[in-house]
C-alpha cells in the first residue's frame, strides 16, 4: 500500500471492503483477500492519523499579549 494514498481515499476504500465483508456473499478466497487489504489500509490510515496528530499546533499568549505557536502536547506521548 502506498504512502501517497490520500487518507480519505483509503478510510473509503475501508469502508467499501467492510460492506463487502458484511454482505457475505463472497468465496473464502476473496474475503481473505479483502480482510488483508482492510488491515494495510487499517496501519495506513492510523499512520497518517498519528503524523497529522503531530503536525497539530496550538496558539497560546505570550505575557506581552502576542500569539505564537508551539507543537500540541498529546497525553501518554514520551518527549
Amino acid at each position: 500500500m502506498s504512502k501517497t494514498v490520500k487518507f480519505e481515499e483509503a478510510f473509503n476504500r475501508l469502508e467499501e471492503i467492510a460492506r463487502q465483508l458484511e454482505g457475505g456473499e463472497l468465496a473464502l478466497e476473496e474475503a481473505l483477500a479483502l480482510y488483508e487489504e482492510g488491515m494495510k489500509l487499517v496501519e495506513l490510515c492510523s499512520q497518517k492519523l498519528d503524523a497529522a496528530e503531530k503536525k497539530i499546533l496550538k496558539l497560546s499568549r505570550s505575557g506581552e499579549g502576542a500569539f505564537r505557536t508551539e507543537e500540541m502536547d498529546f497525553p501518554g506521548e514520551e518527549g
